[in-house]
């Protein structure tokens, strides 16, 4: 507590000033963040530091394990910014951030580590598809650190079909109002996958490449309208 003490003192007498005007701003006139990004609670894991955004210019939502829970499932704070984000901000991206040495992913392949945590074990439930794809569709064989690895990749997917669950996002989906990315930021070299929907796969972006995409939205005709009617 010291620590954050001295911190919160530095900020108010040397970062603020400089940023006096931007805040000032930002209380008069609001909020318009760039992005909704979902990422892990883990404390190596900072989005505004990853991304070098300031402040107004990134809505966060972070949580064990990057997770989204399907919208039928339940009614919590995940749920509740992904809504405001989209519907109240106007957020046109959003981003689901893996990344690497996740606790919670390391929980799920290894139930054991979650026996006195019950309320742990039931919230990755949400991730138990990825734990799946990993242990039925890859080679046997991992090594425990490519298992949980690979799971962490693949729950980055895992969630971001659970976010084209809630309707918010599927409706501006389908009016091409929103993009959907999936990222995964690797602690040790400081590293940003980003998973491209065109390759099917995770690649690394060079300096001056266009972003790959995860989902992409697009303006969909009427459907129901335009189907015809089989002849009896």
């Amino acid at each position: 507590m010291p620590d954050l003490m001295k911190g919160i003192t530095s900020f108010r007498g040397d970062v603020f000033p400089q940023q006096a005007a931007l805040y000032r701003q930002l209380a008069h006139e609001g909020q318009n963040p760039q992005a909704l990004m979902i990422s892990c609670a883990d404390s190596r894991v900072m989005p505004e530091a990853i991304t070098q955004s300031g402040p107004g210019e990134l809505f966060v939502c972070r949580n064990a394990g990057n997770i989204v829970p399907p919208f039928s499932t339940m009614n919590g704070g995940v749920s509740s910014a992904i809504e405001y984000a989209v519907l109240a901000l106007g957020v046109r991206d959003i981003i689901v951030c893996g990344h690497s040495e996740c606790g919670a992913m390391k929980g799920l392949c290894c139930p054991h580590l979650l026996e006195p945590m019950p309320n742990v074990a039931a919230w990755l439930r949400h991730s138990h598809a990825a734990h799946s794809v990993v242990t039925q569709a890859y080679p046997q064989g991992l090594t425990e650190p490519e298992l949980i690895r690979a799971v962490a990749l693949e729950n980055v997917l895992v969630q971001l079909d659970h976010l084209r669950t809630h309707p918010s996002v599927a409706a501006k989906l389908a009016q091409g109002e929103i993009t959907l990315h999936g990222w995964f930021f690797d602690i040790e070299t400081g590293g940003v996958l980003v998973y491209d929907g065109e390759k099917r796969g995770f690649v690394l972006p060079r300096d001056g490449d266009d972003l790959p995409v995860a989902i992409k939205g697009r303006l969909q005709p009427q459907l129901a309208a335009q189907t015809p009617i089989a002849a009896e």
